[in-house]
């Protein structure tokens, strides 16, 4: 078996469990009761998922202009996942649609408390 054929196998491989840990994403996105539950299953597998595929693509393709690239779009999958949906849990929490029931720790409650009650800051100055 030649080093080709070794490569073409760990690309197929590492496509197909990426795709699977995508699909399982996509379930937990719809069968998941809260917005938390769900950013967390929309995010993680997601991430993971995504860079199976583009090692498997990368292991399939063999060439440095298209490793570079792949390499771009998983780091900016990295840099982006977590911020967007950190920005989606916070919003979800300040509008009431988080479950907070289910939360173990509640370290937002008290920030969001003391900024309520905090003044308001002092127009510009013109």
């Amino acid at each position: 078996m030649s080093w080709s054929s070794v490569l073409d196998i760990a690309g197929g491989v590492c496509l197909l469990l990426g795709a699977a840990l995508c699909l399982a994403g996509a379930v937990g996105l719809v069968r998941f009761p809260d917005t938390l539950s769900r950013l967390h299953a929309v995010t993680k597998p997601q991430s993971l998922g995504l860079v199976l595929v583009l090692v498997g693509l990368a292991l399939t393709l063999r060439s440095w202009a298209a490793a570079t690239t792949l390499l771009i779009a998983a780091a900016a999958q990295f840099f982006t996942s977590p911020v967007s949906a950190h920005l989606v849990g916070r919003t979800a929490y300040r509008n009431g649609r988080v479950d907070r029931r289910n939360l173990d720790v509640d370290e937002l409650s008290e920030a969001l408390e003391r900024s309520e009650s905090a003044p308001p800051p002092p127009p510009p100055a013109s």
